[in-house]
This record gives C-alpha cells, sequence and structure tokens, in this order.
C-alpha cells in the first residue's frame, strides 16, 4: 500500500473516497491518517501540517509521522512538497523530482536511535525506483525537472536573499521546509521514499516577482491537477 504524506495546499487529498479517519497511537505521540480508495486502490494519506493543518514546520512530530507508517506497514511513501525555486530555470508553476538533499535545519528530532549507534546509508536519500515511476507518470505539458537538489530550511519564517545566494552557490534547485527530517527517518525503518516539488513561488532575492497568495493559491491549483496525474500512475504501478 502506498503513502501519500500532503504538504501545503494538500491538507486534504482530491480524489480520495471511502475515507475512514484515524488516530494513530506511537511511542513518540499521535498522528492524523485517512484510509481511503484512491481510483479504486487503497491508500493512506497522513497530512503532515495536522488536520485541521496548524502545526508549523519545524514543530512537525516527524518522527510519529513516520513509525506510525512504518506500524502500518506501508510498502512505499511518496511525499508532496510546496518549494521556492533557486535554480531560475524552474518557472511557477513547475514540479521538480529531487534526487538529493541539503539539511539545512536544526534542533528537529531527527532519528529513530537515540540509545543506539546506527549509521545508515543516506547517500542517495530517495528511492531511485520510485522516483522513476513518478517521472513516467508525467503526462504531457507538465513543467518538470527530473532532478535537483533540495535545501530544507528551518522555518517557519521564509529565507533571507543571502541565505538564498549562499543555497545556491551549494548546489540547491529548491527550498522548503518539511523534507528532514521526514526522508532520512523513513530510510530508517526502510521504507522506499520520493517527493514530487511543487514550485509555488521563487525564493527570497530572485526575480522580481511579488509573492501574494493568490499566485501561490492558482500554482497549487495547476500542480494538483499534474500530481494526480503522476500519483495515479504510481498508484496502478505498484498494485
Amino acid at each position: 500500500m502506498i503513502a501519500i504524506i500532503g504538504g501545503t495546499g494538500f491538507g486534504s487529498f482530491l480524489g480520495l473516497t471511502d475515507i475512514i479517519s484515524s488516530r494513530i497511537e506511537t511511542q513518540y505521540g499521535w498522528t492524523y491518517i485517512e484510509r481511503g480508495l484512491f481510483l479504486g486502490q487503497p491508500i493512506i494519506f497522513l497530512p503532515r501540517h495536522g488536520h485541521p493543518p496548524k502545526i508549523p514546520p519545524h514543530s512537525i512530530n516527524y518522527q510519529a509521522n513516520i513509525q506510525a507508517l512504518g506500524d502500518i506497514e506501508v510498502d512505499y511513501i511518496v511525499a508532496l512538497n510546496a518549494v521556492g525555486s533557486i535554480d531560475e530555470s524552474l518557472g511557477v508553476p513547475s514540479l521538480i523530482i529531487p534526487d538529493q538533499i541539503i539539511d539545512y535545519t536544526h534542533g528537529r528530532l531527527n532519528t529513530f536511535y537515540q540509545a543506539d549507534i546506527k549509521h545508515i546509508d543516506f547517500t542517495f536519500p530517495f528511492d531511485s525506483e520510485l522516483r522513476q515511476e513518478l517521472i513516467r507518470g508525467v503526462q504531457g505539458g507538465v513543467d518538470l525537472k527530473e532532478n535537483g537538489v533540495y535545501g530544507c530550511t528551518q522555518g517557519p519564517r521564509l529565507e533571507t536573499a543571502a541565505e538564498v545566494r549562499r543555497m545556491r552557490k551549494d548546489g540547491c534547485d529548491v527550498v522548503g521546509m518539511t523534507l528532514m527530517p521526514e526522508a532520512s527517518l523513513a530510510r530508517e525503518l526502510s521504507i522506499p521514499y520520493a517527493s514530487i516539488c511543487f514550485v509555488v513561488n521563487r525564493g527570497a532575492g530572485i526575480g522580481n516577482d511579488l509573492i501574494t497568495f493568490e499566485a501561490i493559491n492558482l500554482a497549487i491549483e495547476t500542480s494538483s491537477y499534474w500530481i494526480s496525474e503522476m500519483l495515479a500512475h504510481v498508484i496502478k504501478s505498484k498494485i
């Protein structure tokens, strides 16, 4: 079974039917999930910002979220992440399937191994097979970058122009606040994990466009259609 983790703009999952909501208790706390059908196939939907979405990125209980999906024994996780573009070739809206991460966060509980010594291999943080399946699900007309580096910042504030310039020098293509430690925790539980990032604005200091909620909502609306097509392909391929 595939789990979808939704973020900004995806506090609920359009197209999910026969929904059963539940609160899952874990040793790290509780989390909210929805079990339902998407195109007739069972999936799990987990809104990472809570239900209703009120939890800021730095306060998300990433351990509880990923542990809950591990306890349910999901086979794959596809994360949906809103991002700002650093690579100027990435327009608004557009999609990117990242293949690398740089973690700029601090103070987040980022491992299940607080009392044990265990070093996971995180050379390639995303599952390559799942990434390729997402890419194969892209329909015509989608502005897609098939790889790139996600820079994960602490939040909840947006970045300064100087921080974005630094991230560009580091090699980041997009910036967001929620991919870490979500991805590394999934790796610790050996759950294949990949992300669909949707660009909703340009990073601070890039371009002259004024960031407005109207523009962000329009980008999310367009991206949601593209993402649904990709997820439909992946869910069918993983049956």
